[in-house]
């Protein structure tokens, strides 16, 4: 009799835990796509809410959102979008955070091409260098002005291919169409190591600083979820798969 009224009881619980569980709809940058894609299933374990992700470029998400694209929580790969997106009245007041700080990084896949000191880039013998559009992507900007840093921007335009997003940037130079890309170090790293091919990590003071931030839009429909998101966003779980991807913590 004890055993019945405590299966009993385990599935009222079941059944409580599934009527408050709530689904948060989420916009998140492409080069955190890794990151999150491990985030999430530790998230709705833990909590037992939902996750539905879509991965995109910032500047085209700040389009979207700004139209009434129904995102609950907008994951961007800079501060100066959600800031934006502050002043449109578009966010929940106070919800915004900074949750990494990204770093560029020049790849190439094919091993030793790539020297320590990114001087590849002045010396040649590539055909083309892919980059965020810098209108869309922030490591796109941010790749402009390591470029303009270097005195190349004008230079090496002829041989610029240009990704909607970090991740589109990041095919064109896995896949050879070129030699070379700037791109985030987290498309590279995992386990808190760099993998195949040659890499140059763009020293910090060449492009302006890459705070990701986070914000609560105020199209939430499930706010109690979203809200359990951006704070599991913020703690320790998140932290360590977040360092994993080379990202240093704010």
């Amino acid at each position: 009799m004890k055993s019945i009224k405590l299966g009993l009881l385990g599935a009222l619980l079941m059944m409580a835990q599934v009527a408050q569980a709530g689904e948060v709809r989420v916009a998140v940058a492409a080069n955190f796509t890794a990151p999150m894609q491990e985030i999430v299933p530790l998230f709705e374990q833990a909590s037992g809410h939902k996750v539905s992700v879509s991965f995109g470029s910032t500047g085209k998400f700040y389009a979207q959102i700004k139209q009434g694209a129904p995102y609950d929580a907008f994951i961007a790969a800079d501060t100066r979008t959600p800031k934006k997106l502050d002043g449109d009245g578009l966010t929940v007041n106070g919800s915004r955070f900074v949750y990494a700080l990204g770093k560029l990084v020049l790849w190439s896949a094919q091993p030793g091409l790539v020297d320590d000191k990114g001087a590849v880039l002045r010396k040649g013998g590539y055909n083309k260098l892919s980059i965020g559009d810098p209108k869309l992507a922030v490591y796109g900007t941010a790749a402009q002005e390591a470029l303009e840093e270097m005195g190349l921007w004008k230079v090496l335009q002829s041989k610029l291919v240009k990704g909607d997003n970090i991740t589109q940037t990041y095919q064109f130079a896995a896949s050879g169409n070129a030699e070379l890309g700037f791109i985030a170090l987290s498309q590279i790293t995992k386990g808190g190591k760099v993998g195949e091919g040659s890499w140059w990590i763009v020293p910090a003071h060449y492009y302006n600083p890459i705070e990701q931030s986070a914000v609560m839009l105020s199209s939430a429909q499930d706010t109690e979820a979203t809200k359990a998101f951006l704070a599991f966003l913020k703690g320790p779980q998140a932290a360590t798969v977040i360092r994993s991807y080379g990202y240093e913590l704010p």
